[in-house]
């Protein structure tokens, strides 16, 4: 008996929320059209790769040894040579930013590599530090494809004895764009946002209206009050999230190399993490303009900052690698990474919806006893 009316009590609030929902047309909008326009904005704007650097090349030596060895330069769609014969022009343009590096072939090149000491100097502009080491990258790969075509045609200098021929691959990303990177943690970024801001109005909005005193002479449970406003905007998640991986799919040819289900079952594990860590900012603040700056500084915040989407975490200190851990998309943005590039992990999986389903306990219990204080 019990059992029957708590279904039909919840089915009746589930429709009460559904139908509030879908007339708050302005709030549906922005679960429906807020991800697509941060993936498209995010997918395009956002990138770590270097395209068409300027980059000053100063030929002091006009000898044929000197310009085969800039000639790679040339053919590369990440640098874009500046030609110049004067070691000042080419400091003149790295100061007001016109180039971002000086690629400085000396005087002597030619009898220096007749010796078989040839040297080219390289200077970065440090400003940016992601930029400067992968432009360093990028001029001695093409700087090193001319030794390489020189050995080829047997006209270089013959290896010495012991040197190791190192073959690099890279897997899980071989074409090296930074946007299979990117994509899956803006999944996670675009989720926690939408989610938990969507869910941080809900029950502090009714506080506002009045319309939750409404509830207080019904038999309705706090946890029937919960699990209703959860499951509307649960299902509004799911069709964010596959917005989400169609885009990454079709728009930026993300590869999906894992499950689908394992996907689909990691990622409402973090969604229901996410919308009850609204709820219980709702029930706790009781006011719509502080709920949403609470939102956004307790998820999306962290979610970027903390959570291993721009930096990894290992590279910082010990205390700020331990705040990270505590953060939910920590956890999450590591496995949708891995199944997106690398394969299914399923104990990886396993461990991440472990984790989401102790988050998700805690956080159900505190928006109950935030509600019920409300309701008793």
């Amino acid at each position: 008996m019990n059992e029957s009316a708590f279904l039909t009590r919840l089915i009746a609030l589930i429709r009460k929320e559904t139908r509030q929902m879908l007339r708050d047309r302005s709030n549906l909008l922005v679960g429906l059209l807020l991800p697509v326009g941060l993936i498209l904005l995010f997918g395009y704007g956002l990138s770590f790769d270097v395209k068409d650097a300027p980059v000053a090349v100063v030929m002091e030596s006009n000898s044929a040894a000197a310009r085969e060895a800039v000639s790679g330069l040339e053919g590369s769609r990440y640098l874009l040579p500046v030609r110049t014969t004067s070691m000042r022009d080419a400091e003149k343009m790295l100061r007001s930013g016109r180039v971002d590096a000086i690629v400085r072939v000396p005087i002597d090149f030619a009898q220096a590599q007749a010796r078989g000491d040839p040297r080219i100097q390289l200077i970065l502009n440090g400003i940016d530090s992601t930029t400067a080491s992968s432009l360093e990258a990028y001029v001695n790969g093409a700087l090193g494809t001319v030794a390489l075509r020189r050995m080829d045609r047997g006209t270089g200098a013959p290896a010495s004895t012991g040197t190791v021929d190192i073959q690099q691959r890279i897997w899980f990303n071989e074409a090296g764009i930074s946007t299979w990177y990117l994509v899956p943690g803006l999944v996670v970024l675009i989720m926690t946002l939408v989610g938990a801001f969507l869910t941080s109005l809900l029950i502090a909005r009714e506080w506002e209206r009045g319309t939750l005193e409404a509830l207080f002479v019904t038999p309705v449970r706090p946890l029937e009050l919960v699990l209703a406003k959860l499951v509307p905007y649960l299902v509004i998640g799911l069709i964010e999230l596959t917005i989400c991986v169609v885009a990454a799919r079709v728009l930026f040819e993300v590869p999906i190399r894992g499950s689908l289900v394992a996907i689909l079952l990691t990622s409402t594990a973090y969604l229901i993490v996410s919308l009850l860590l609204g709820l219980f900012i709702s029930g706790a603040t009781r006011n719509q303009f502080a709920a949403s700056q609470m939102a956004l500084l307790t998820s999306f915040m962290p979610a970027m900052m903390l959570s291993g989407f721009v930096f990894d975490l290992r590279n910082v200190p010990l205390v700020v690698e331990i705040i990270g851990q505590v953060v939910p998309a920590t956890h999450f943005m590591g496995v949708i990474k891995t199944l997106f590039l690398a394969g299914t992990n399923w104990a990886m999986v396993a461990k991440s919806c472990a984790i989401m389903l102790g988050y998700a306990l805690l956080l159900l219990f505190l928006t109950w006893r935030t509600v019920r204080k409300t309701l008793d």
